[in-house]
């Protein structure tokens, strides 16, 4: 019953608290307002929320992370590099085509991040069945190199993580 009327209970908290802190005020009004909405917006949005994760091998997922600060450095000042001196680009900007196993909507998510957040790279679209992931990278020596970077140190972890 309980879950029913809060799908989220720390979302409802803090969007009571964010509607008081934008508003200024600790009102009675404001804080019946903030009450709905903490309780009205978690329950439209309820079929948007991720599925429940399971998460397994805590280790990975520390490797993970210590490659995807690894790759972000890395990526940062070859990203610098280009900004500073474009005319000693190494190679050419291209879209690559990566083939996935991962199927976990959580895991798929993550590895969205992780190539987000990694400078250079861009996440461009993901097919219908999610099978393949089609990435921009603003350097690209082998489409085969990152597809196998990809795959190794991203794809692998995540499916030992997700699934």
């Amino acid at each position: 019953m309980f879950k029913s009327i809060f799908p989220a209970p720390l979302l409802s908290a803090a969007l009571l608290l964010l509607w008081l802190l934008l508003n200024r005020s600790v009102s009675s009004g404001q804080i019946l307002l903030g009450l709905i909405l903490g309780l009205l917006i978690p329950l439209l949005l309820r079929g948007l929320r991720p599925l429940p994760v399971q998460v397994s091998h805590p280790l990975t997922i520390v490797k993970l992370a210590l490659r995807v600060v690894w790759d972000t450095s890395v990526s940062n000042f070859n990203v610098l590099r280009f900004l500073l001196l474009p005319k000693q680009r190494r190679h050419p900007a291209a879209f690559v085509h990566i083939p996935l196993e991962l199927r976990d909507p959580n895991g798929l998510a993550v590895l969205a991040m992780i190539v987000c957040i990694t400078p250079g790279t861009a996440w461009a679209e993901i097919s219908r069945d999610r099978s393949m992931l089609l990435i921009h990278a603003l350097e690209v020596e082998s489409t085969e190199q990152t597809i196998a970077h990809i795959k190794q140190y991203y794809e692998r972890p995540l499916m030992e993580i997700f699934e």
